[in-house]
């Protein structure tokens, strides 16, 4: 019984680290004139983007209508049960919101955020250029660590985190740092 109750506050201790990690990242200052940023993809549904998904389109978009010579590296495949490519759907999302098509880059192939972030990469000009990855709150810390990882100076975006969508998102990312943690893989 002891060793369940110790184990329990190791585990609610353990989460409370992460959880303060995911805090700070996400509440870092964000740079005005960012040379790019990276939309990072989730899922797209019948009837467009997921709620999670178009928080980050709707972040994207403002930081963009406030940072007009800033360009957007959309990243996202299609998955198998996603009518268009998350990159598409964003790509729409942007012009939708009034971003002019020519500051907006297709990536459509990554179908995880390391890939969103390897391919992406591909399309920044100079490692000097300023990037910022624009995802939910709870993702900004692993994903900047990813990008860290592939020789990547980046900062977070975030995006409103849905409150549906809170406790699946964050359980998920606990389980997917502890991972990288144990792995040294993300």
């Amino acid at each position: 019984m002891h060793l369940l109750l110790l184990l329990g506050a190791a585990g609610i201790f353990y989460c409370g680290i992460l959880q303060y990690m995911m805090y700070r990242y996400s509440h870092k200052p964000v740079p005005e004139q960012a040379d790019y940023v990276i939309v990072l993809g989730a899922r797209v549904k019948e009837d467009g983007p997921s709620l999670t998904l178009q928080a980050r389109i709707n972040a994207a978009a403002g930081y963009l209508s406030e940072n007009q010579k800033t360009k957007a590296i959309v990243s996202g495949g299609k998955g198998l049960d996603e009518p268009v490519s998350e990159a598409q759907a964003m790509k729409e999302g942007l012009e939708s919101a009034g971003i002019d098509e020519t500051r907006i880059i297709l990536e459509p192939r990554a179908k995880t955020t390391y890939e969103n972030i390897k391919y992406s990469k591909k399309l920044i000009r100079s490692k000097r250029d300023t990037v910022l990855l624009v995802t939910n709150d709870f993702h900004i810390y692993r994903s900047v660590q990813m990008a860290k990882k592939q020789g990547m100076t980046v900062k977070g975006l975030p995006a409103p985190t849905p409150l549906i969508a809170v406790p699946k998102s964050f359980i998920r990312e606990y389980l997917a740092i502890t991972k990288y943690l144990i792995t040294g893989k993300m």
